[in-house]
């Protein structure tokens, strides 16, 4: 039987690439009494289904799964930061890079409006970009409207499968067209086509950019940590998970604990403590949250 990856998804339908060519799926009655939901991004196999449809009869295991955009299988995000208008957060970045991390799916850093900046913010920048470069993040810094953008991204996108996501209050036209020029004409022209207004079914579709394929819609609308423990909170701060095994006690919460090699880390300077000050504000919004009960109990 035919397998392929669904692309786009919208109004019921899934249309899955093989060969260069998209083929209108639906998707079998059985997976809803299962709880499960194809998603953009899925490999699935597939079975002709009448005259014009085909029909979803597999859904492969995934590597990973969003659910705001509601999309699988993702490889990496690119997390675009202005340097101003608004200004840099490191607080926002580091929500960002725990979430995106904890999903399984590797961030790349994007800086952008370095034209803007003034001597001030641009240092200020640098000394946060060199630190997230020290502990093994890809950072990218662009002027606003740097025509060669493309030709930056290219070796980041190529073979991988990307969604973005950026600072809150900065909207999808506006990073698609500053970050990547070539993907908003695209998504306009498709979304025109569809005659997509306000009242249309949104959908979510990867389009191949670049040698790769990028998800038309911003990703992360959510950056709370409902999914993530207390114990977890360190393996997604990827500095901190590495000094773990130095601290004298085993699940070290870097909190009050003595010898703690992150707090060690941070008093001598080797880590920002606006980072570990960001890790203590999680850690209380995860210890704030109220238990999760099974509905069965």
């Amino acid at each position: 039987m035919p397998e392929g990856q669904i692309r786009k998804a919208i109004s019921g339908f899934y249309y899955v690439e093989q060969d260069g060519q998209l083929i209108q799926c639906k998707s079998r009655g059985v997976f809803r009494n299962r709880g499960i939901h194809p998603l953009v991004g899925d490999f699935v196999t597939y079975v002709p289904d009448g005259d014009n449809d085909a029909l979803i009869t597999v859904v492969h295991e995934r590597r990973n799964e969003l659910v705001r955009p509601p999309i699988s299988n993702i490889d990496q995000a690119l997390l675009v930061f202005s340097m101003v208008e608004p200004a840099f957060s490191p607080h926002l970045l580091d929500r960002f890079l725990v979430v995106v991390e904890s999903f399984g799916v590797k961030p790349v850093i994007c800086l952008t409006k370095k034209d803007l900046a003034c001597a001030e913010e641009l240092e200020k920048v640098a000394e946060a970009a060199a630190y997230y470069k020290k502990i093994g993040y890809d950072v990218i810094e662009t002027f606003i409207d740097d025509e060669s953008l493309s030709d930056i991204l290219q070796p980041y996108l190529k073979g991988k499968t990307t969604v973005l996501a950026g600072q809150s209050g900065v909207g999808k036209s506006t990073l698609l067209n500053t970050v990547l020029p070539m993907l908003a004409l695209k998504t306009g022209e498709i979304s025109e086509a569809l005659g997509r207004g306000k009242h249309t079914t949104r959908h979510v579709e990867l389009l191949e950019i670049a040698g790769g394929l990028v998800a038309d819609t911003p990703g992360f609308s959510s950056l709370d940590f409902d999914h993530i423990d207390k114990e977890q909170l360190s393996y997604y701060f990827v500095d901190m998970d590495e000094l773990s095994a130095m601290c004298k006690f085993r699940g070290c919460l870097h909190m009050k604990e003595p010898k703690c090699a992150v707090k060690e880390q941070v008093e001598a300077g080797e880590m920002p403590r606006h980072r570990y000050e960001n890790y203590l504000q999680f850690m209380q919004e995860i210890l704030d949250r109220k238990p999760r009960y099974d509905k069965h109990d």
